[in-house]
């Protein structure tokens, strides 16, 4: 059977960023150390309790550069957010949590050396850790454009500070306080990113209007749209946590006959399977022993991505995968179902 991926891991400190956020570190056991070594701009998935009993999943970005310390999210307190406020108020160092592995697609290109990066609020976040890991990197650049409502609000002021201090002429941090420049408009942002437009990439992460608005700037100031990233997070709808039944992932019933075969390659192993063809590519290599990665099963998160080499799938949904990922044949195994008699993927 392939190995778990949820792991229960204990909180190693909280540390206090502003009034209403905190951000929490993990002691990672040494013999799972690899398996969270993070990619910068990646989250980790938190299953927190509910009120009146039960559980939910919810995504948090990491805020910690790969392989600088523990693993650490960063979390703002939102109104009425259960997970947030649970993990604001509750948490403290000794606490057990259990976590999925480190998914995720907003993460810039290693050639990508110039970048532009934009965000709004707990949007830093992932924002951080790249930023962190880019300035540990010699001959890398970044802007950043950063919008809170004001000054107390800004999460790791004191850090973007030395870290100006400590790069000068590789790092510039542009702060928009909506106590003091109003809420960030189209032509405001399109005036200030217009100087970075021949960045590499601009990746965005933030409230909804707030990322809309940065993507019009950069349209205006000239930025090709195949150069935007975007962090997209929405609450999930189904427990990542509990797996699917066996019978669930056999396929059973009348309409989930042989359907196809499917020839994949997962670390280094070539398999070949019937494909039954209601059964998700994702539970079908897992149900056949296979350590398939997955995180949200939602076709939301990238974390089971691989690439179709030969035949035709479906996906169920997607909202995710570009359409440059989709024309080089990547696809999501949690929402893939064949349509051709023989299908190739490969996770290498």
């Amino acid at each position: 059977m392939p190995s778990s991926p949820v792991h229960r891991l204990r909180v190693a400190s909280v540390v206090r960023e502003t009034h209403d956020s905190v951000s929490v570190a993990f002691d990672v056991p040494v013999h799972l150390a690899d398996r969270f070594l993070h990619l910068p701009g990646q989250f980790l998935t938190l299953r927190v309790p509910v009120p009146g009993g039960g559980w939910a999943a919810r995504c948090y970005s990491l805020s910690s550069a790969p392989g600088d310390g523990p693993p650490t999210i960063t979390v703002k307190r939102v109104r009425d957010g259960l997970a947030s406020n649970w993990i604001c108020d509750s948490l403290t160092p000794g606490s057990e949590v259990e976590v999925l592995l480190p998914a995720g697609a907003f993460v810039p290109r290693e050639e990508h050396e110039d970048l532009l990066l934009l965000a709004g609020g707990s949007g830093i976040t992932p924002i951080m850790s790249i930023l962190r890991a880019r300035m540990a990197r010699q001959g890398t650049r970044a802007v950043l454009i950063y919008a809170n409502r004001d000054e107390r609000s800004v999460i790791f002021a004191d850090e973007l500070r030395k870290l100006s201090a400590g790069h000068p002429g590789r790092l510039l941090v542009i702060h928009l306080l909506e106590s003091v420049q109003g809420l960030p408009t189209v032509d405001q942002l399109a005036r200030l990113c217009a100087p970075f437009a021949s960045a590499d990439a601009a990746l965005i992460c933030g409230p909804g209007p707030f990322m809309d608005a940065v993507a019009a700037a950069l349209a205006r100031a000239g930025m090709a749209g195949e150069r935007v990233l975007t962090e997209k997070f929405r609450s999930l709808e189904s427990d990542p946590f509990a797996l699917p039944e066996p019978a669930a992932q056999a396929g059973e019933g009348a309409d989930a006959g042989a359907g196809a075969t499917v020839d994949v390659e997962l670390d280094g192993e070539r398999r070949t399977l019937d494909w039954p063809a209601q059964t998700l590519l994702l539970d079908l290599l897992r149900a056949n022993g296979l350590d398939a990665p997955f995180s949200c099963r939602e076709g939301a998160c990238s974390a089971c991505a691989c690439r179709l080499l030969a035949g035709e799938v479906k996906m169920l949904r997607n909202e995710v995968l570009e359409e440059e990922d989709l024309a080089d044949g990547y696809i999501l195994a949690c929402q893939s179902l064949p349509v051709s008699d023989h299908v190739e993927v490969t996770y290498n």
